[in-house]
């Protein structure tokens, strides 16, 4: 084509990146890959192996090795033999392994985008300028995190042996957002890349060796889901970090359910892009570009629910329609192009019967009149107009270039089409008005909110999701519990079942007056479903009263009571700090009371049990004060703009306190629990329940509104089931031994809602150990909002 030509027609000519670096690196793999294990390269045991293709042209790249349970076996065992001398290195040590791995993924970062875009298929362009770039901040982030790591997070320590898999749609990026914190934090890992996307890892693990990594912190075996599950299920595992499906991340809560194993889950999503009729227009199709065609679509996180505001809604998608034109379908490495490949052609096949479906279904396809290349998986980008919300094309994640619209009148609607989804990962929201963006942001019920943008990642702000999207989060700060532990987990006791007295028939008290304590549910007093009762011993066997023997029905009752008490999360907290401090005044002023109770079912001394109640006063008023004080963070990403890190509650959630001690244990838990906006579901010591009972008319004469507490007595770890399977219940804590935690566990999995199950002895009266931040983050959830500004 001549000068004139591209002058009159304007249009890009092919600017290909060279693969000869690439492709002479996958060469010198050899006829098949290894796996790295130990710091060396070890063939498969079983001598199996699969192809790896490229997604652009469907040629064999290379052949992978395939690991099996005993090169898993191997890896760990490489792993556990490192982390102990890895550990006992100084944060500084670790840092400069850190810093050194980052300064190679820069200095190899060519090699690197290209290889990933030979790999996966994505343009060569987003590879270079996106993913290498936060790849090396990740491990950068990370290596100030090893340095500060005995300042910053002294009371915790690494958890062990963590074992990671990653996908296949950002493979060397979701490689660093698991490795970096992992061994910053002095913890060992065995990684499983993606099936389809294994080469950069493999590429990764030479940078661990030029770096000097200790031989076994780092340990690469690739394979297929067989691989991976004799990860999940290797007992000297110590952690499992999941990013993928919601389906496999309901398989692996369910195998590791009991195990004792940390779990954290980056799954899948639905995400709303909305658009208000105040846009920019303009900026917000650039906007969806970003968001559902950046990596074909891809992302976990991409923007494929548009919902515009009705009066916009025409003018808006014929612009967007004209931008579709303008993309470039083709050869990845054509730094000229838009959109490259998709990852394999099973996925290619499953986009396109969604499509199908949702054309099925009655909506509208819009993709451009752009030919795609003749071979390899490539898809238009696509629009679908006009589909219901119930739709699947709306609901089911199709993890491809396809996005589905649909119209809102009023923000209220927005919010309310917004959260109709399982999923709660991610949300863009544009509005020229700063204050409607902010008053929409924060009603989402996701984990990510970008204002007037989209697709922004950085190391410093955490990422992950609500609901069925996951838990736990990936980068900052809070990216870092995952990765650690309380230092006095190491010598913690397991909790034991404790030996219930014989039933004696004795009676304290008068025998003419029920003393049969009901239910408290929705602020009242209610007798259970079930008609039944249980009695409370002394350590004697007398019986001290009876408490009601509550079922799953009354579980459900509790459940829609805490539901309709949603108010409580919107409430300020300094109202819930002034409730907090009524209660503490209210079980003041019947102090001795509580004392004599604890006394007459325990045994204590008086002295022991008033000791106690003091304590339990103390405790209401810290969280009094915690209420208005356990803030979020301003984050400053190396963009023009801030993060800003909001504590949010987890919503409803299910408690089953410990055993003992009874009153401290119980108010331990429902305080930091409603101080952070929850409503929540007690089930108390079952031994001991009357401690909770009493507490009804404490909370009656204490201004707390009906349903924000509810109390459900009985048999604590049947009840605790319950509320594990209830899919309106968005998180469960449990107290109590671990055979019984691995059922509330397992039955968990349905809504994957988040679990947080302590099964080793706790000194309650201590309040280094007994109250504070530990219970306060396990009562949140971090919603990062992001609001560029400036030109």
């Amino acid at each position: 084509m001549s000068i004139a030509e591209i002058l009159e027609t304007m249009e890009y000519g092919p600017a290909p990146e060279s693969d000869k670096e690439a492709r002479d690196w996958i060469r010198s793999l050899g006829a098949e890959t290894k796996l790295f294990i130990g710091g060396a390269w070890r063939k498969a045991k079983s001598g199996a192996s699969f192809e790896t293709t490229a997604p652009a042209t469907g040629e064999v790249l290379a052949k992978i090795a395939h690991g099996g349970a005993a090169d898993v076996d191997a890896a760990v065992k490489a792993a556990a033999k490192a982390g102990p001398a890895w550990k006992a290195l100084s944060g500084h040590q670790r840092a400069r392994y850190l810093y050194a791995l980052a300064r190679l993924i820069q200095r190899h970062s060519r090699l690197f985008a290209v290889v990933e875009t030979l790999d996966n298929g994505k343009p060569i362009r987003e590879s270079r300028d996106i993913d290498i770039p936060l790849v090396a901040r990740h491990f950068y982030h990370h290596a100030g995190w090893a340095q500060l790591m005995d300042s910053e997070l002294a009371d915790r320590e690494p958890i062990g042996v963590c074992g990671q898999i990653i996908p296949w749609n950002f493979p060397l990026l979701m490689l660093a957002w698991k490795v970096a914190p992992a061994i910053a934090l002095g913890n060992t890992v065995v990684l499983k890349p993606a099936e389809y996307t294994s080469l950069t890892a493999l590429l990764f693990a030479e940078m661990c060796q030029k770096a000097g990594l200790p031989d076994g912190v780092v340990n690469i075996v690739t394979g297929d889901g067989a691989t991976g599950e004799a990860i999940v299920r290797h007992p000297e595992i110590d952690k499992i970090a999941f990013t993928g499906s919601t389906e496999v991340g309901r398989i692996i809560r369910e195998a590791t359910a009991g195990s004792g194993k940390s779990l954290t889950l980056e799954l899948g999503g639905k995400s709303p892009f909305i658009v208000f009729e105040d846009a920019d227009l303009d900026a917000a199709v650039e906007g969806v570009v970003d968001a559902i065609w950046f990596n074909q679509g891809q992302v976990c996180c991409a923007g494929s629910r548009l919902l515009v505001q009705e009066g916009i809604h025409d003018r808006f998608v014929a612009k967007l329609l004209a931008r579709m034109e303008k993309l470039r379908v083709g050869n990845p490495l054509d730094k000229a192009i838009d959109m490259g490949a998709i990852v394999h052609p099973v996925q290619l096949q499953r986009i396109r019967e969604l499509v199908d479906l949702g054309i099925e279904e009655g909506a509208t396809l819009h993709q451009p009149a752009a030919r795609l290349p003749e071979k390899g998986c490539f898809y238009p980008p696509t629009l679908l107009t006009g589909a219901h919300p119930a739709s699947t094309v709306a609901r089911v994640e199709i993890f491809g270039p396809v996005a589905v619209a649909t119209t809102f009148r009023t923000p209220a609607e927005a919010v309310e089409l917004a959260n109709n989804t399982e999923y709660g990962l991610a949300a863009s929201v544009w509005s020229e008005t700063l204050s409607l963006a902010l008053d929409i942001a924060p009603k989402l019920k996701c984990g990510v909110v970008w204002v007037n943008g989209t697709n922004m990642f950085d190391a410093g702000v955490g990422f992950g999701g609500y609901k069925e999207s996951g838990f736990g989060r990936e980068g900052g700060r809070e990216g870092l519990a995952a990765y650690s532990r309380p230092k006095r987990m190491a010598k913690a006791v397991p909790l034991r079942p404790e030996p219930q007295p014989a039933l004696t028939g004795d009676a304290i008290g008068s025998a003419a007056v029920d003393r049969t304590a009901k239910l408290y549910i929705g602020g009242k007093q209610a007798r259970p479903d079930g008609g039944y009762s249980r009695p409370v011993l002394t350590p004697a066997g007398a019986v001290v009263g009876e408490v009601g023997e509550g079922n799953r029905k009354d579980i459900r009752n509790a459940v829609e009571a805490a539901r309709k008490a949603a108010g409580w999360s919107g409430a300020s907290e300094h109202n819930r700090a002034q409730i907090l401090y009524y209660i503490a005044e209210n079980l003041d002023a019947r102090a001795s009371e509580f004392a004599e109770r604890l006394s007459a079912m325990t045994g204590k001394r008086k002295q022991d049990s008033a000791r106690e109640v003091a304590a339990s006063v103390s405790r209401l008023f810290s969280y009094g004060a915690w209420a208005d004080k356990f803030e979020g963070a301003v984050h400053r990403p190396p963009i023009r703009g801030v993060a800003l890190a909001m504590n949010e509650p987890v919503g409803i959630l299910g408690i089953a306190c410990p055993e003992s001690p009874s009153l401290l244990g119980f108010v331990s838990t429902f305080a930091p629990a409603i101080a952070t906006g929850n409503r929540v579901v007690v089930i108390p010591s079952a031994r001991y329940a009357l401690a909770a009972t009493d507490f009804y008319q404490v909370f009656e004469t204490s201004d707390l509104p009906d349903g924000v507490v509810n109390i459900v007595t009985g048999d604590r770890d049947a009840l605790a089931a319950e509320l594990a399977k209830h899919e309106e219940v968005d998180g469960v804590w449990y107290f109590g031994p671990a055979e019984a935690a691995g059922r509330v566990e397992k039955a968990s999995a349905g809504n994957l809602k988040q679990v947080w199950a302590e099964t080793v002895e706790r000194d309650w009266f201590n309040p280094a150990a007994g109250e504070g931040r530990e219970f306060l983050a396990r009562a949140t959830q971090v919603k990062n909002i992001w609001i560029p500004y400036g030109e």
